[in-house]
């Protein structure tokens, strides 16, 4: 294709030279529709071949490219387990095993005698030359490890795109007849003055460094670049949100209401002062006719419920509903028990409206909602449904918001006439990125926890101080306090190496911990099972807990004082903070 075809940037895909109907519609199924789309098809990784060595060459501890042919492969045992082992073998005669340990059902297929492959990881030395465990590709014939000597792309690419020939070599082939026909048609949408005073790349040059790199100096700067531009679209996208949302006028609640002073006089601890604050944030917000848009970030057990509840208590005294949205059925339970028994002295109707509720109750809960007997609605998802109507929805709370989509939270406060808006999150962001995330919200922040509440001591141990750990576990049940022990499955999996709640459960109960009362809680137990167990836990039927991450938020134990986290690296930063969270509730120490 040349120029005169007027190949520009919103292209359709299809008048790209080498891609013709069958691979147009594949492309389109990927969400690659214009020729933009694909200059968009970033690399998932480089191949750096500026720096491959040959077998011969290597040396023990270092990290190394190494391309070879395939000689073989097969599944081998020793007498504690089995292992994949591929021997390939390079073009001056070296050759390497490749080993894989563990979890072997995905690798097993992978390779077929010949393939060339680029390997890459840390040589070792046993009997010969190996890599355990190799980051690897499969190249194509016609790629040449010896003349190449550069960095080669990688792009992402599922089996239907492999079966029209798009693998990364067939995309890299049309990104590069694509920079061929356009040159320089590719503006830059910021001005000169900000490309040289925030030391960026124009454009055309990050779209060309990123898929056609001369050395990692240019991968670096074009990353710079485009990473800016995402940032940049954010903060424009979050300002214009802001801007458009204190032009909407909302409800004002002005008045106090008849609740909110009782429930703060009736609290049997003192609220902190950071709590004050945020209090006095959103009484601030709720006087003004502009929709309050508020995240509060905090800490798990620093006390955001009751902010959320005098919050609550304020719209209701003032004749509005609260609609409080939550990410679980057991947390949309906790807090509706909650906020009932907070509002159980005033003539106030608290509902629960979660998906695991007969036909007949759920339609009496609609009902009431939209005739506005129902003041305070609980829920999880089921909030968002189409049935739900509100007569007069004055506030959302959004709990743990970021397990809410965009399109979700919007459906929610859409019920509503510009209601005042005031999301939770107890995920440890740091400010500068919240800022970045949330730009269209103001933060609150309650960075200080309740006076009796001691600091939870962290650990990270190997697995073979376990029997330590569980001696800690009996000596805490034996005081009077409970504990939790989490794993990332519920039972054996040949596809994950990891541990099963279902087997350690099954082999505490008969070993370690046959004097002791323990339960196993998992997510596919019947909503009557979860809620027996959780209260045979927290009145102490039950001592020691073992579970999956159902238990990440939604129980309130205040004594449970230890937990242990079994396969922590297959947890996020999130579910590891929060799983920490369910413990040193109460007033005594707590060590996770």
């Amino acid at each position: 294709m040349t120029n005169n075809l007027n190949l520009n940037l919103n292209t359709d895909i299809k008048f790209l030279k080498g891609v013709g109907p069958q691979r147009a519609s594949i492309l389109y199924q990927n969400d690659i529709n214009t020729v933009i789309d694909l200059l968009r098809y970033y690399p998932r990784k480089y191949l750096d071949r500026t720096n491959i060595k040959r077998i011969s060459h290597l040396k023990i501890g270092e990290h190394a490219v190494v391309m070879a042919k395939v000689k073989t492969f097969n599944m081998r045992r020793t007498k504690r387990n089995k292992y994949f082992q591929v021997t390939a073998v390079d073009d001056f005669g070296g050759y390497i095993n490749c080993i894989w340990f563990n979890s072997l059902s995905w690798i097993t297929d992978k390779f077929k005698i010949g393939d060339r492959v680029a390997f890459f990881g840390k040589i070792e030395f046993y009997q010969n030359l190996r890599i355990n465990h190799p980051e690897f590709d499969i190249l194509d014939d016609d790629d040449d490890p010896i003349n190449t000597g550069c960095i080669v792309p990688l792009y992402p690419s599922n089996n239907l795109l492999k079966k029209v020939g798009l693998d990364s070599r067939g995309i890299r082939k049309l990104i590069i007849r694509i920079f061929k026909d356009l040159d320089e048609l590719i503006v830059d949408y910021h001005n000169t003055e900000l490309v040289k005073s925030e030391g960026l790349m124009n454009l055309y040059e990050s779209l060309y460094n990123i898929h056609i790199p001369l050395n990692n100096d240019c991968i670096k700067n074009a990353l710079y670049r485009l990473k800016f531009d995402e940032h940049f679209f954010l903060q424009l996208l979050k300002a214009l949100s802001k801007k458009k949302r204190e032009q909407t006028v909302g409800q004002s609640f002005e008045k106090l209401g008849p609740y909110a002073k009782d429930i703060y006089k009736n609290l049997d601890f003192h609220l902190t002062n950071a709590q004050i604050k945020v209090l006095r944030e959103i009484r601030k917000d709720f006087k003004s006719n502009k929709p309050m848009n508020r995240l509060i970030q905090g800490d798990v057990g620093c006390g955001k419920t009751i902010v959320a509840v005098l919050a609550a208590s304020i719209i209701v005294g003032n004749e509005s509903q609260v609609a409080i949205i939550a990410p679980t059925e057991i947390l949309a339970e906790q807090h509706f028990k909650t906020f009932s028994n907070y509002f159980k002295n005033f003539e106030i109707d608290c509902c629960l409206l979660i998906s695991n509720i007969k036909k007949k109750d759920k339609d009496l809960i609609y009902e009431k909602i939209k005739n506005g007997e129902s003041h305070i609605i609980l829920g999880t998802h089921a909030l968002i449904q189409d049935n739900v109507i509100f007569k007069n929805l004055g506030l959302t709370i959004i709990d743990e918001q970021h397990k809410f989509g965009v399109e979700q939270r919007k459906k929610l406060i859409h019920k509503g006439n510009n209601p005042n808006i005031l999301a939770m999150t107890a995920t440890p962001i740091p400010r500068t990125l919240a800022f970045t995330i949330h730009g269209d919200m103001e933060i609150s922040w309650i960075d200080e926890m309740p006076k009796n509440r001691q600091k939870i001591i962290t650990k990270m141990i190997n697995s073979n101080e376990i029997s330590k750990v569980y001696k800690n576990i009996k000596e805490e049940m034996d005081k009077g306090n409970h504990c939790y022990i989490v794993y990332p499955i519920i039972s054996e999996s040949e596809k994950i190496d990891a541990k099963s709640a279902e087997t350690a459960f099954l082999n505490l109960k008969k070993n370690d911990f046959k004097n002791y009362k323990l339960g196993f809680m998992h997510g596919q137990l019947k909503k009557e099972e979860k809620d027996n167990l959780m209260n045979s836990f927290i009145n102490g039927d039950v001592e020691c807990l073992i579970s999956t991450t159902v238990v990440e938020v939604g129980i309130d134990n205040p004594k449970a004082s230890i937990m242990v986290i079994e396969n922590a690296e297959r947890f996020g930063l999130t579910q590891l903070h929060q799983l920490r969270g369910t413990i040193g509730r109460g007033d005594v120490a707590s060590t996770c």
